[in-house]
C-alpha cells in the first residue's frame, strides 16, 4: 500500500493536511523544496536558499515534516493501539510522557496512539497559531520561534523513535520502508543542519542518525 494512495482503513485517522505558512512566499519555499527533493539530493533539499529569511524556512519546513509525520503514523493507525502500546517508548530504555505546559502541566503516562494524538493537536494548534506562525507576507515572527519549532521537531522525532522500534517490521510488510527511511534521513538532515535538537535526544536512534549523517 502506497503511503501516498491512502486507503480507505486511513482516512478516518487523517486530519487534514496543513499548507505552507506565509502567504505566497510560503508557497514559494514550499515549491523549493519539493523541486530540490525531486532531484533526490536531500542535503541541498534542507539547506537555506541563499537570500530568503532562516524563520521562513524553519515555518515551511515545520508544517511539512508535520504532514510527513501525520501521513506515516497514518498508516500504522491500526497496528499501534493503547492494547499492543501502552506507553509511548522507543525500546526498553526510553519511554515519553505528555504534558503541553497549559492543559496537561504535570507530565502523564499514556498510550502511543494517545500521546501521537496529544502531540498532532498540539503541533497544529502552533501551526494555526498566528502570533507564532505568520500568515501573513511580513509578519513578525516571534522571539522564541526558534525554540518552538526545536520542541516541534524533538516531539516529532519520538513518533519516528517509535515507529522504528516498534512498528518497524509492519513498515517491512506493508513495504514502505524505503518510503520511511527517506522521510527519516530529510528529517534527520534538517534538524543536524538548523541544530534543532540535542544530542542526547537523539538517544534511542543513534546509530541510524549518525549512519545518515556520516552518508552525507
Amino acid at each position: 500500500m502506497s503511503l501516498f494512495g491512502l486507503g480507505n482503513r486511513n482516512q478516518k485517522t487523517f486530519r487534514p493536511k496543513k499548507n505552507a505558512p506565509s502567504g505566497n512566499k510560503g508557497a514559494q519555499l514550499k515549491r523549493h523544496i519539493d523541486a530540490t527533493l525531486g532531484s533526490g539530493n536531500l542535503r541541498e533539499a534542507v539547506r537555506l536558499p541563499i537570500g530568503e529569511d532562516l524563520n521562513e524556512w524553519l515555518a515551511v519546513n515545520t508544517v511539512d515534516f508535520f504532514n510527513q509525520v501525520n501521513i506515516l503514523f497514518g498508516t500504522l493507525m491500526e497496528f499501534c493501539t493503547p492494547t499492543t502500546c501502552p506507553t509511548m517508548s522507543a525500546g526498553p530504555k526510553f519511554e515519553y510522557r505528555w504534558a503541553d505546559g497549559v492543559q496537561i502541566k504535570k507530565p502523564i503516562e499514556v498510550s502511543a496512539p494517545k500521546y501521537v494524538e496529544y502531540l498532532m493537536d498540539w503541533i497544529e494548534a502552533q501551526l494555526d497559531d498566528e502570533s507564532i506562525f505568520p500568515q501573513r507576507l511580513g509578519a513578525p515572527f516571534p522571539p522564541n520561534f526558534k525554540d518552538v519549532v526545536k520542541t516541534i521537531f524533538k516531539r516529532l522525532f519520538r513518533v519516528y523513535a517509535h515507529i522504528y522500534h516498534s512498528h518497524f517490521q509492519k513498515i517491512v510488510n506493508l513495504k514502505e520502508e524505503a518510503h520511511l527511511n527517506t522521510c527519516f534521513k530529510h528529517f534527520t538532515l534538517f534538524t543536524w543542519e538548523f541544530r534543532l535538537i540535542d544530542k542526547a535526544e537523539l538517544a534511542p536512534l543513534n546509530e541510524l542518525v549518525e549512519s545518515i549523517i556520516l552518508a552525507y
